[in-house]
């Protein structure tokens, strides 16, 4: 075998590995487990990478309790973080997560698991870019078939990120909405809190900012 031929087959080989090292980490299937023991999966959708379910902690990253409030008159005079689930049903939380107002997301104890957060506005903008904007975005948020949305549902899920309709709680404390739409919280603030809206119709994801922080919706985290 000439020096030539030798350091030929020396290159295929490291390229090889190295190869196949990337593979690996592009397609391992990394999961994330909050402060409850839940864990997350992680789907990477250009170059940010996101969980694929919705929060489901009580407790904030350093191990104090979120409120759990049940009580309507209750949720709507709160002034500080709370979380709760659709219809106060427990079950509800296995699929859709836990609704949380806006103080549990603004707190300083940070609700998301170490190394990542609750997505910004311009984070979600970023996202519904890459995925083509307008309602092909949307498309590509949402869950495919009838499992969780409704008849008609035009979700193909190619993102990976399974957005689903777990609804939303209102101010006065009411809940509606499960089935119909996705409402996730932007860590953003202008004057007021921001949250992002994925309906079941022919309408586009929605950036809305009012005085909504008694409101309870889902949360996505994204990594830092």
């Amino acid at each position: 075998m000439t020096k030539k031929t030798l350091l030929f087959g020396i290159i295929i080989i490291l390229g090889t590995i190295l190869t196949t090292n990337c593979k690996k980490d592009k397609n391992k299937n990394d999961t994330v487990t909050d402060i409850d023991g839940n864990v997350y999966h992680i789907v990477t959708i250009g170059n940010q990478e996101w969980l694929v379910e919705n929060l489901k902690t009580t407790k904030y990253r350093n191990g104090d309790p979120i409120q759990n409030v049940t009580v309507d008159t209750s949720w709507s005079n709160l002034s500080a973080g709370a979380y709760s689930n659709y219809n106060n049903n427990s079950s509800y939380a296995d699929t859709y997560g836990h609704l949380y107002n806006w103080y549990a997301v603004n707190d300083s104890r940070k609700i998301a698991p170490d190394g990542w957060h609750v997505a910004t506005d311009s984070e979600w903008n970023t996202l519904y870019t890459y995925l083509g904007g307008g309602n092909a975005a949307r498309d590509k948020l949402k869950e495919s078939g009838t499992a969780h949305w409704p008849s008609g549902n035009t979700g193909n899920n190619n993102s990976g990120f399974t957005a689903l309709p777990g609804g939303d709680r209102d101010m006065d404390g009411t809940f509606k909405g499960v089935g119909l739409y996705s409402v996730f919280w932007s860590s953003s603030t202008s004057s007021h809190p921001l949250y992002e809206y994925i309906p079941n119709d022919n309408s586009f994801m929605t950036i809305v900012g009012f005085d909504i922080g008694r409101c309870g919706f889902s949360v996505r985290c994204i990594k830092d």
